[in-house]
């Protein structure tokens, strides 16, 4: 097996527009929610999320380029250019044909879909929809996007598992890399979901927080007030290569990836196990994987979505694999973005990679009073981001429908 080291990294998220910005917000407990622009909702139960701001396509990208792809692809080729830079690659000096793209995303072109259908069903039947129609709306394209941008014949797919798609399309980077099936891959996730349809669906099933007049304090995870996760949008690019690969062309590693632990809850459409069986076997497997003990990750970076089953489930599951007063420090990185779906696995690897280069742990925001049943058994990194040395760091996403994926990165030693 081939190890795997972490080379590039790209992030536009709802508190920064590339993994300087969004780091410093981070660290510096910044919330992202804000009440929505992109739709009127004077009708809607949630008229907030935590939207991406100052990104303009006119300034980033072609006329044409902006009519073929939806804002999901947008931001992926955004992040994928940042994190490409960041790695400092040449492509015309590398065998294209051993380089990949595996990209992960929940929704896709969800905004398209609204956009064709709504013109289709207010006008008189003819079906007068745009040539891009099917290409801007399938969850599949942003990879083929990246793909076709820089003539990149390797392995190419997008994984779909919910909230869990950009970590599950990270694992199987990193899989396969270590199987010697290619030497470099592009991965991560992009989501544009803040949409009336995305919206009015969560409210419908009682997801989404409702805590609008105060808004940036509504992603509160652990606490015993929280009352549903905040929508969020944005995306995540890794450069993830072999490690000999990245000695050759004399790459700057910024990580190393070692486990990776896929599972599923087999319980319920919508919700985690009540007890985190699921997500106690993905952390299990990845330990596994990465042939390390629970006591040497120092930093977990919690899916913890500040829902009131959900955050629950996810507390024992940490206790059964970590115990109490474990050397970890939990964090929950969503009570500042929200919850990207797709994407949230993304921008949560590259905050665990930030964690392991800057051995600084990233807060969690807003949270006051812990359930009970867990006030005195975790380091939950309340308040403010708090100094530590990461050798080792876990990053969770559970997704509607059971998936589960558990990550573990590593410091990079020779």
């Amino acid at each position: 097996m081939k190890r795997v080291v972490i080379t590039g990294l790209g992030a536009v998220t709802p508190i920064g527009n590339n993994v300087l910005e969004y780091w410093h917000s981070l660290i510096n407990g910044v919330s992202g929610a804000s009440e929505i622009t992109k739709f009127d909702t004077s009708k809607f139960k949630t008229k907030f999320a935590c939207e991406v701001k100052n990104f303009n396509p006119e300034n980033i990208f072609e006329k044409n380029e902006i009519r073929k792809y939806d804002l999901f692809t947008q931001y992926a080729l955004y992040v994928t250019d940042e994190a490409i830079k960041n790695a400092n690659i040449d492509f015309d000096s590398l065998d294209k044909n051993r380089i990949g793209v595996i990209w992960g995303s929940g929704d896709g072109g969800v905004s398209t879909f609204e956009e064709q259908i709504g013109e289709y069903k207010l006008g008189n039947g003819t079906p007068r929809f745009s040539p891009f129609f099917i290409p801007k709306r399938i969850i599949n394209i942003a990879s083929g996007a990246i793909s076709i941008k820089y003539g990149l014949r390797g392995i190419n797919y997008t994984t779909v598992s919910a909230c869990s798609a950009s970590n599950t399309a990270i694992i199987d980077a990193f899989n396969y890399i270590r199987w010697g099936k290619a030497d470099m891959i592009i991965s991560g996730g992009s989501e544009a979901s803040v949409t009336e349809s995305s919206i009015g669906g969560f409210n419908a099933s009682k997801a989404l927080s409702t805590l609008n007049d105060d808004c940036s304090k509504a992603s509160r995870p652990f606490d015993v007030t929280r009352n549903g996760f905040v929508l969020g949008e944005g995306a995540g690019a890794i450069i993830l290569e072999s490690y000999e690969h990245a000695l050759k062309r004399n790459a700057v590693i910024l990580a190393e990836i070692v486990g990776g632990g896929l599972a599923g809850d087999a319980y319920h459409l919508t919700s985690t196990h009540p007890d985190g069986e699921g997500a106690i076997l993905g952390m299990e497997l990845a330990l596994e994987e990465a042939q390390i003990t629970s006591d040497k990750i120092n930093y977990i970076n919690a899916h913890a979505t500040s829902t009131p089953t959900g955050d629950l489930s996810e507390l024992k599951a940490m206790e059964k694999v970590f115990g109490i007063n474990p050397n970890a420090n939990i964090s929950a990185t969503k009570s500042m973005t929200g919850h990207l779906l797709g994407a949230a696995g993304a921008i949560e690897a590259i905050a665990c990679i930030k964690a392991i280069q800057e051995n600084i742990v990233p807060p969690t925001i807003n949270t006051q009073t812990v359930e009970p049943e867990f006030l005195n058994k975790f380091n939950l990194t309340l308040g403010k981001a708090q100094p530590k040395i990461v050798n080792y760091a876990m990053s969770n996403t559970f997704g509607f429908g059971g998936h589960i994926a558990s990550s573990i990165f590593k410091k990079f030693t020779e």
